[in-house]
């Protein structure tokens, strides 16, 4: 199927996309932005349609993930500066993520040890624990999926081994 034929495919769903986009956001321009975004990774992804599967089912899964994707993102960054003098954060989802240890653990210790386990790993690792999404993760270090999860998997066994004395 040409990009062309698969095009006019997806076209033809248009009005049910257009309702199931308004249904999700309640909003007009929105509703067209998710439409827009939608037509645009089903195109961009064409080559895994496989023909006989249920077009409008392949669709409406695209849909509503990049809606509840959109959303994650959009509700960690609903944080307001208040721009007088003191600037106080309204409304802040979580707050800033201090390093805190308990008063018996050694922190230049525990800080050593994380820091021996291997660059890659490390680095990996805090981009997770820094909030990226696994996807991001590949993309950014341009590694595979798969590896970005094994290199994680492997950075907590290693921290884990190297703190076992202060759990």
């Amino acid at each position: 199927m040409t990009k062309s034929e698969f095009g006019t495919l997806i076209l033809s769903h248009q009005s049910f996309l257009k309702q199931l986009a308004l249904k999700l956001t309640k909003d007009a321009e929105a509703s067209n932005d998710l439409t827009q975004e939608t037509y645009y990774k089903a195109i961009r992804n064409s080559d895994k349609f496989q023909q006989g599967t249920n077009i409008k089912g392949w669709l409406y899964t695209i849909m509503k993930n990049t809606f509840i994707n959109a959303y994650r993102k959009s509700k960690n960054q609903n944080t307001f500066v208040d721009e007088t003098e003191n600037k106080y954060f309204i409304n802040i989802g979580q707050t800033e993520k201090v390093a805190q240890t308990d008063a018996i653990v050694d922190r230049e210790y525990m800080m050593e040890q994380i820091n021996s386990i291997e660059k890659a790993y490390v680095e990996t690792f805090m981009m997770y624990y820094n909030g990226y999404k696994y996807e991001e993760i590949s993309e950014i270090l341009s590694i595979p999926l798969g590896t970005v999860k094994s290199r994680i998997f492997l950075a907590r066994k290693k921290m884990q081994d190297k703190l076992k004395d202060y759990r």
